[in-house]
């Protein structure tokens, strides 16, 4: 199943400046799903992360994971569930493995390992052409935006 940025913004609530995945191109509901961040010169962060050598800041890529997660929930969970909150918990073994800059895509893997009620743990992997850029595992809680 592939995602365009309308089935996105439909999914999770997440608006520019801080909507940073583009597209789904795959979605296994309850399973996995692989997100597209296409990191454009034109990004508001790159103005002071860092001027002459604009790098996206790695709290950005493991929001890109989130908001991958997100729509994987949804995907698993039904159209009636979209417009949820999804609260980080934790995020453990996260690692950056090399700078992400403009050009680049980030092709972010994310795959459920389990979830108990509103509480899901994910594991990902952000990529840019094969090769990993960050990985880590983060627990969140999804909640309706009313309860929040």
């Amino acid at each position: 199943m592939v995602i365009d940025i309308a089935g996105i913004m439909r999914a999770i609530p997440h608006r520019y400046p801080f909507l940073l995945i583009d597209r789904v191109v795959e979605l296994f509901p309850n399973v996995s799903a692989i997100g597209i961040k296409n990191v454009t010169a034109n990004e508001e962060f790159f103005q002071g992360h860092f001027p002459g050598r604009p790098v996206m800041p790695g709290v950005l890529i493991i929001e890109s994971m989130a908001q991958t997660a997100a729509v994987l929930v949804v995907g698993t969970l039904g159209p009636e569930e979209a417009g949820k909150l999804v609260y980080f918990m934790s995020v453990e073994g996260a690692k950056f493995r090399r700078p992400v800059a403009p050009g680049d895509q980030l092709r972010i893997h994310v795959e459920k390992q389990r979830n108990r009620g509103n509480v899901w743990k994910f594991a990902a992997v952000a990529r840019v052409d094969g090769v990993t850029v960050a990985e880590a595992t983060f627990t969140a809680m999804i909640m309706d935006q009313r309860a929040a």
